[in-house]
């Protein structure tokens, strides 16, 4: 979702996020087998100290574990007869700044893929991967031409991933009514309009469709009310955003929605190939007719820290 842009000059915060989702049915559900990313990673950007999840009916199985792309999954089955569903989920993390490098030290982008073919190193391996297409992601001239524009021959590709990240932030519209999340890639392209799952998408077909690696990264990101208004409980909602690789540096992330670097005010939960990798509640359930979904996300700054 797309935030005040007011500046925020702290290195590093403390947040608690609460993510309530709760669908409604119109039937009974006779049981249901479900998995959830919604537990935030540990990584060099944060550190996640604690997640609660709270489920009701509560499940007759629960587990935690990791999944192929390293992210922590909550799996779960209801077998109790039930009309709703309700699965709330609180953590406690701290975020850190970005790293601060000069972005034209990065590799140029023509040369990422021989590289990375040619390589030994363990992280250039696994990042092939994220070259290639994927169940939202296709591989398209008419992406690499939208590409193109923005990595002409020779430019490092860091530079590249934020003209691009920057452009469609200027010239795209977000608009939560203009798509859903079977819209075609192509559709987000033409129209310019849709949300940051849309903008992520497209960033990462029109990097793949040049050989870039580049991952999908949902998560959440701060907000803030208009001036002089309280914010209100609930309004926050999950983000996403692209991850770029660059052999010589490692993965960078860039936020085309609101055309940035990530900085301390982001929180990732997951990451993979695409949207479908990373949903944040996704499963089977045998019964239930038609439902209402309702989610509600609060991303509360509890402490500021300075160095």
């Amino acid at each position: 979702m797309p935030k005040n842009r007011q500046e925020l000059v702290m290195e590093m915060a403390d947040f608690r996020v609460i993510h309530k989702t709760k669908y409604e049915y119109d039937d009974l559900v006779a049981y249901c087998h479900n998995m959830a990313h919604m537990y935030p990673l540990t990584s060099r950007h944060q550190d996640c100290f604690r997640t609660h999840v709270a489920v009701n009916p509560k499940p007759v199985v629960s587990s935690f574990r990791r999944d192929y792309f390293g992210n922590q999954v909550f799996f779960f089955s209801v077998e109790d007869p039930h009309k709703s569903l309700e699965v709330i989920v609180e953590s406690t993390i701290r975020t850190h700044a970005g790293m601060g490098f000069d972005l034209s030290k990065s590799m140029p982008w023509d040369q990422i893929y021989s590289h990375i073919n040619q390589s030994e190193l363990n992280d250039d391996l696994l990042s092939i991967e994220y070259i290639q297409p994927s169940q939202f992601i296709k591989l398209k001239e008419v992406y690499a031409d939208f590409a193109h524009g923005f990595f002409p021959p020779g430019l490092p590709v860091f530079l590249g991933a934020l003209g691009m990240t920057e452009f469609i932030f200027r010239n795209f519209k977000y608009d939560a009514k203009a798509t859903t999340i079977n819209t075609p890639v192509e559709d987000v392209l033409r129209d310019r309009k849709g949300v940051c799952q849309d903008f992520t998408h497209l960033m990462i077909s029109a990097l793949r469709s040049i050989s870039i690696p580049v991952r999908y990264v949902s998560g959440y990101i701060e907000t803030f009310p208009p001036e002089g208004q309280p914010k209100l409980h609930g309004s926050d909602a999950t983000h996403a955003w692209v991850s770029v690789y660059c052999p010589t540096l490692g993965w960078l992330d860039f936020d085309p929605t609101n055309g940035k670097l990530i900085s301390e005010e982001y929180i990732i939960t997951a990451i993979g190939r695409d949207y479908s990798d990373v949903s944040p509640l996704k499963g089977i359930l045998f019964g239930g007719g038609k439902h209402k979904l309702k989610v509600e996300v609060d991303v509360i700054r509890e402490t500021i820290l300075e160095n």
